[in-house]
């Protein structure tokens, strides 16, 4: 039987990236999309050509509805922050950030990876070039394996579930440059958190300012589409 993985995939730069290297190590793909009421659902358009691109075995989109929970600018009637400094955007965490939205996640990963019989997903985080989220962390990847390891039958009965973050230690630029030289077309992903009706980038919030900053520092054209440039 092929190996397979589930990846986590949002359709950004991150999670395209590892769903390539993901497949560059034999994996079969299993990718996880979710609809969690954020105001930014136009990820969902490029997670969906992402996976075509990949030709991944099955995209699973799930409704989960966070905006009911709220608590945070991406799911709430509240202002994404704009035009921040790089140190201030790595200062603190920001209001763009979804209460335990990686740990909900990632749950709903390996229940998937349970039932598909499938020992390894991947997640895209990073811990070098981020907004400050406490989920992004590798001491918090390394508690979530230890814990799915402790909480499954697939664990319990000694079948190692590993939470695979191969960008956890890499900048943006770095992940743009190794995404390239596996040949992702970053044309089919989206970063912005505040895009326009018409799927433009705002190039003014953190995960646009983010972005820019790695594709400029990968001395590689981003594709995006900027509203302000």
């Amino acid at each position: 039987m092929d190996k397979g993985a589930v990846v986590l995939c949002s359709g950004g730069v991150d999670s395209t990236t590892v769903l390539a290297i993901a497949q560059e190590q034999g994996y079969s793909l299993y990718s996880l999309s979710f609809c969690y009421g954020q105001r930014h659902k136009i990820e969902l358009s490029a997670a969906r050509k992402v996976a075509q691109a990949f030709n991944v075995a099955r995209h699973l989109i799930l409704d989960i509805d966070l905006g009911k929970i709220g608590g945070s600018a991406l799911t709430e009637n509240v202002e994404v922050p704009k035009d921040r400094s790089l140190n201030d955007i790595a200062g603190g965490i920001p209001t763009t950030y979804v209460p335990a939205r990686n740990t909900i996640f990632l749950s709903y990963a390996l229940a998937w990876a349970e039932v598909l019989n499938i020992y390894d997903i991947f997640i895209g985080v990073t811990a070098v070039d981020y907004s400050g989220y406490p989920d992004c962390r590798p001491e918090y990847i390394e508690a979530f394996e230890t814990m799915a390891n402790l909480a499954t039958k697939t664990g319990v009965e000694r079948r190692m579930i590993r939470i695979n973050a191969p960008l956890i230690h890499l900048s943006k630029a770095q992940i743009i440059k190794k995404g390239r030289q596996m040949g992702v077309d970053y044309s089919l992903t989206h970063s912005c958190y505040d895009p326009t009706m018409d799927g433009k980038a705002c190039g003014r919030c953190d995960s646009c300012k983010l972005r820019r900053k790695g594709f400029q520092e990968a001395g590689i054209v981003d594709p995006a589409s900027y509203v302000y440039v």
